[in-house]
């Protein structure tokens, strides 16, 4: 273990060496540029562009681009990269993530590869962890690109198809991680190309590389549409009906957040429902109903997993950053059941039409690396899942930072009541005061003691998110006290004001531990930040999440046996604080574990997705006519049926195959026994084609122009196609949920799963070719019809692919609800469409 240690210490310090040389290289051309007037800086982007089109790479660019780079931003921002921004740039540039600690310069350390990267043309995507950072940084740092006459575009949720496709043409795009996703499923459905947002994906520069990659890789992006049935009714029900049981009736796996009912439980359900058995096959869909009010109304907790809005809808809080999630919904019906318990309007249920992982997004660019503080921990997983190092960069000044050991208190009051006193000690001498919770609920409770104390005091969480700005700005200042979710814990740069180094610096104090090591040194590295002084001190108690999960039985039964008062009981002890590590490093790995095991059943679903996202784009850029793709699909059909019919008896292979000639390919009354009778498979498949070839060109004599017949064709794949392939995900979810149950018959699950979707597959294949065979031959195509347009056969989803219609004439605005749809037949709610502007 100990030469493994010493391997790898060595290899960080010899990668270490080789990038001071590099940088030394980049500083030699200091004095060069600093030489030249601002209009031959600027002149040095076109030079660059061009060598590279003339054959240089752009690592023969590197040591020139980084040395205008750094001028320019010395011109142009008043900064000037050190010499370990430097380093942490030719990391970045090189496709690996530089650990840079908090207050390094990770944003003015990107802007070296991101130039760099931009002269090729092909467009690179800075991906940053939520909207604010993406303004935020796009307009601090796009001044010094747009200087160097280099193009940026801001992508946001809430901007139009044309909008953001004017973002992604530009050299450099930022984006948060999920509107990335979104935008690159929404692409794979649109009908026609001019609609695509996207450019294919060059490369991406993450920050915060571990949040996007690593934390949220277990969640996948879903694009879902509306579904027939209207089950709103259920929901209530099944609400009302939870709502009416004991702690007796139901029993919580803490540590795996899973519920399910007792026996007393199942028969009080029996007992609700008029039923004699629960779990008969025919009650399936009501013990599903039943399993999400159950999560819903005692997993599920209010202002912690979730905010009710202004707006009576239910806004997912995200774990890792405390921020609202919005336009984001829980799958399968939870997020239905949730707005059942709280009393807000039950949305229909969706269908999913789309969906991919994190994982599976970002290995799709040629190149991907990123940036964070804390990434070393987590490097067998980059390695391991996409093939990037994790290089720990030096500071470029010594940490000054005092980190206490943590207090472990014996209740949440005790530890409370503490926080208190230390803020109130601490606001009193003048020290600023950061104070980092888990969850929304808890800040507001502490605020209230706090208020209780007479501190005054801000509170930053999912609630008043907009505020963002301007608390942090203050957060510095001196006797500022702040109290603030995850949202603080990234990105976000505390200055220190007048007079707050000499009291000791930003106190940053966390109310618990969250069950990532990492999201801890996130929240610490606000404070001592460039060598400012600064302290950090953890609060524990025995009745904290982490600690409930994952077995406090044996720190509480030593505080037992010393029989100590609450007040008496706060324990400094690095035992404890291993305790407390140990306990974060088991949830680690389980998360680790549910998002290797995500990938598994995504990454078969990637090769089917990549083959259908493949065929779809060669049909909506195909300038040609697509006759010999839809005769093949007609011609394999046909031949599908005729030896499939071949294993019958001579009658009933006969009626099989006149049955499909007459339904879905020719005239009921061009065809009978006789055409077929005495005819070999090759024969009847000869004749059926032959015929189907004749009503083929009958069918598209009847369109305008080639452009007509051009349109039909594609609108017809397309629609068949994204029918049958939304149909095939929704039958690989319940086949993934199906396939854990294989475990017990000593299956492998994944493996399981694997050969049962390729068969599904291919099934799928074939029916899309029916299809398209069925609606080819016998569509109702009237003399010089104009095919239909890409809106009316669009599909409904959560994120509604149209652009924005004209709103019809005669309609008051004014009398339009926010949460109504738009009456321009989006499909967005108009608070997102035309709202937006009224």
């Amino acid at each position: 273990m100990a030469n493994l240690l010493k391997t790898i210490i060595e290899n960080d310090r010899g990668e270490i060496k080789r990038l001071e040389k590099m940088a030394d290289k980049v500083f030699s051309y200091e004095e060069q540029m600093a030489a030249l007037t601002d209009d031959e800086l600027k002149a040095k982007t076109v030079e660059f562009k061009q060598r590279y089109q003339d054959g240089e790479s752009l690592d023969d660019l590197l040591y020139e681009a980084f040395a205008v780079v750094r001028e320019g931003a010395k011109r142009v921002l008043g900064l000037f990269p050190y010499k370990v921004q430097v380093m942490g740039g030719i990391v970045l540039h090189h496709g690996d993530v530089p650990e840079m600690r908090t207050g390094e310069g990770k944003t003015l350390t990107a802007t070296m590869p991101v130039y760099l990267n931009a002269l090729s043309g092909k467009g690179v995507h800075v991906v940053t962890v939520n909207e604010y950072l993406t303004e935020r940084d796009a307009t601090e740092m796009g001044e010094l690109y747009s200087w160097l006459g280099l193009s940026v575009g801001i992508n946001l949720a809430a901007k139009s198809p044309a909008e953001k496709k004017e973002a992604y043409l530009c050299d450099i795009t930022y984006s948060t991680n999920s509107e990335i996703g979104f935008d690159y499923l929404r692409d794979n459905m649109v009908v026609r190309a001019e609609n695509m947002v996207q450019r294919p994906l060059n490369y991406a520069l993450v920050d915060e590389v571990d949040s996007i990659l690593i934390d949220e890789a277990r969640t996948p992006l879903i694009v879902s549409g509306q579904t027939a049935s209207d089950t709103s009714q259920l929901y209530h029900m099944t609400d009302a009906y939870v709502k009416t049981l004991t702690e007796d009736d139901y029993i919580i796996d803490v540590p795996s957040k899973t519920i399910g009912l007792s026996d007393s439980g199942i028969d009080k359900a029996e007992s609700y429902f008029n039923l004699e058995n629960l779990y008969d096959i025919e009650n399936v869909a009501l013990t599903h109903f039943i399993d999400n009010a159950l999560r819903a109304n005692y997993i599920m907790i209010l202002d912690i997993d979730y905010v009710v809005s202004e707006d009576q809808e239910i806004l997912i809080v995200d774990q890792f950053t405390g921020r609202t999630m919005e336009g984001r919904r829980y799958s399968d019906g939870l997020h239905q059941a949730i707005e059942a318990k709280e009393g807000v309007p039950v949305q229909e249920e969706t269908k999913t039409s789309a969906s991919i992982t994190y994982q599976n997004l970002f290995r799709m660019y040629k190149k991907l690396s990123g940036m964070t503080g804390t990434g070393k921990t987590e490097e067998e997983e980059f390695r391991e899942i996409y093939n990037i190092r994790v290089i720990p960069i030096p500071t470029n000044r010594p940490i000054a930072r005092i980190d206490h050991p943590d207090l472990l208190y014996p209740s949440l009051k005790s530890k409370f009541k503490a926080v208190v006193e230390d803020v109130k000690s601490r606001h009193e001498k003048g020290q600023p005061v950061l104070v980092g919770t888990v969850a929304v609920e808890t800040s507001d409770y502490l605020s209230q003691l706090l208020v209780q104390a007479g501190v005054p005091h801000e509170v930053l969480n999912a609630k008043n998110h907009y505020k963002e700005a301007q608390i942090i700005m203050n957060a510095g200042q001196r006797g500022a006290v702040t109290i603030a979710t995850n949202m603080a814990g990234r990105g976000t740069d505390i200055k220190l004001g007048e007079g707050v180094r000499e009291l000791g610096g930003l106190c940053v104090i966390g109310t618990e531990r969250h069950e990532s090591r990492r999201i801890d040194n996130q929240l610490r590295g606000r404070s001592g930040r460039q060598g400012d002084p600064g302290e950090s001190q953890f609060y524990l108690s025995l009745e904290d999440e982490l600690m409930r999960r994952f077995g406090s039985e044996r720190i509480k039964a030593v505080l037992d046996r010393f029989k100590l008062s609450e007040e008496e009981s706060v324990i400094r002890s690095n035992m404890f604080t291993r305790q407390v590590e140990g306990a974060q490093k088991r949830v680690e790995g389980n998360n680790y574990d549910t998002r290797k095991q995500v990938l598994q059943y995504d990454d078969v679903m990637r090769e089917q997705r990549e083959i259908i996202y493949a065929e779809r784009y060669d049909v909506i850029t195909a300038n040609r006519d697509l006759a010999p793709e839809i005769k093949a699909m007609i011609k394999r059909t046909i031949k599908r049926i005729v030896e499939g019919a071949s294993h019958s008896s001579k009658e009933e292979r006969i009626e099989a195959i006149l049955n499909f000639a007459k339904y879905n390919l020719v005239p009921e009354d061009t065809i009978s026994e006789s055409d077929i009778e005495g005819k070999s498979d090759k024969e009847v498949i000869d004749y059926l084609y032959a015929r189907a070839e004749e009503i083929y060109a009958s069918q598209v004599a009847k369109l305008r122009d080639e452009e007509s017949v051009q349109e039909f064709q594609k609108v017809l794949i397309l629609r068949v196609v994204d029918s049958k392939w939304t149909d095939h995900i929704d039958a690989l979810d319940q086949l993934r949920n199906a396939v854990g149950l294989r475990g017990y018959a000593q299956n492998n699950p994944v493996v399981e799963y694997q050969s049962e979707s390729f068969r599904m597959f291919n099934d799928m294949i074939g029916s899309i070719e029916f299809d398209v065979t069925r609606l080819m031959m016998k569509a109702q195509i009237h003399e010089q019809e104009r095919p239909r347009t890409e809106h009316s056969i669009s599909t409904t989803a959560t994120r509604n692919i149209a652009a924005q219609q004209d709103i019809p004439s005669g309609i008051d605005l004014s009398q339009v609800k926010r949460n109504d749809l738009c009456p321009c037949g989006s499909g967005k709610k108009f608070k997102n469409c035309h709202g937006r502007k009224f």
